[in-house]
């Protein structure tokens, strides 16, 4: 805790606008933006490269919070302050950090597959960016942070070598994203089958458990979307700018949307973690599958532009 004390020492309202912001930059919302933008813009083989950490990531994450249950800084030292605006994302038990692992993972993972030395960098800068901010905000452990980033670290690793041999080899492929789907399996069993003490947040146990469902139905379709479009789809990340810009925001919103429309009918005709399951799978696979089959379309708009 001395290092958070001596943080907190140094907080200033600009710095706490910047590190607030920084922080995103390791959220579930910013993988979702930056893994999407890399599928159907610019390299599929890196997008499941990322998807590959970042699930198999998330379950190991979700897996060790609860195992260890370690209560977040301002529990364990009430006598410690945090900024407040970074308490309402802050679920959850604290080790290890969920956005620290997201961010070395995900931007870690995206720097070793550019080529320019700039692009490099800038995707490096949140990968230390990101842990800093965690415990500048208050929310996060030295050792919370230290070990999740280790964690993404081993995956960056483990993963990249496959990852090559992916853009050739479908066996390959299905060896890159097939464990995201086993060990979310394993973590739905984990938390379903774990005897846990009787004084664990229920809520926080609740929340682990949904975020098991949901993985694995994202990982599951994201596995199925890489075979359907190897064998047979086949499409085009390259397009025109007005072409891009559009298969983008569009192709966010159609997720988002379709994310929340899906919750409520699901939610009223089966319990609550296999709906998670069906919605996340479902939502995935039209981001993968469904939605790239417009963008032959798109691309001819792009054209006419840009023609024009």
């Amino acid at each position: 805790m001395s290092l958070l004390y001596w943080l907190q020492q140094l907080r200033t309202p600009i710095g706490d606008a910047f590190f607030s912001a920084i922080t995103y930059l390791g959220d579930e919302a910013g993988f979702l933006a930056v893994a999407l933008v890399l599928y159907w813009c610019i390299d599929k083989n890196a997008a499941y490269y990322l998807a590959a950490i970042g699930f198999s990531g998330t379950a190991v994450n979700q897996t060790l919070k609860m195992m260890f249950r370690i209560p977040r800084p301002w529990v364990l030292d009430p006598n410690f302050t945090i900024v407040e605006s970074a308490r309402e994302a802050a679920t959850g038990y604290s080790f290890p950090s969920g956005h620290t692992q997201n961010a070395v993972g995900i931007w870690g993972g995206l720097a070793v597959t550019r080529r320019s030395t700039w692009a490099r960098i800038l995707a490096f800068l949140p990968v230390v960016l990101v842990p800093i901010s965690r415990m500048y905000l208050g929310v996060h452990t030295p050792m919370d942070v230290g070990v999740s980033a280790l964690i993404a670290v081993l995956l960056v690793a483990v993963f990249y070598p496959l990852s090559r041999r992916a853009q050739h080899d479908t066996k390959a492929l299905v060896l890159l994203l097939a464990p995201g789907v086993v060990l979310g399996v394993l973590t739905i069993l984990y938390m379903s089958l774990a005897s846990f003490p009787a004084d664990v947040d229920a809520v926080h146990l609740t929340a682990a458990r949904a975020n098991a469902w949901k993985l694995t139905g994202a990982a599951a379709a994201m596995l199925v979307s890489a075979l359907i479009d190897r064998k047979k789809l086949h499409f085009e990340t390259r397009a025109p700018i007005p072409a891009q810009l559009l298969k983008a925001i569009l192709g966010i919103a159609l997720v988002l949307g379709l994310k929340a429309v899906l919750k409520a009918p699901l939610y009223a005709i089966l319990p609550q973690y296999p709906s998670d399951l069906i919605r996340y799978f479902v939502t995935v696979l039209a981001a993968g599958i469904l939605w790239p089959m417009t963008f032959p379309y798109f691309a001819r708009i792009g054209e006419k532009k840009h023609h024009e």
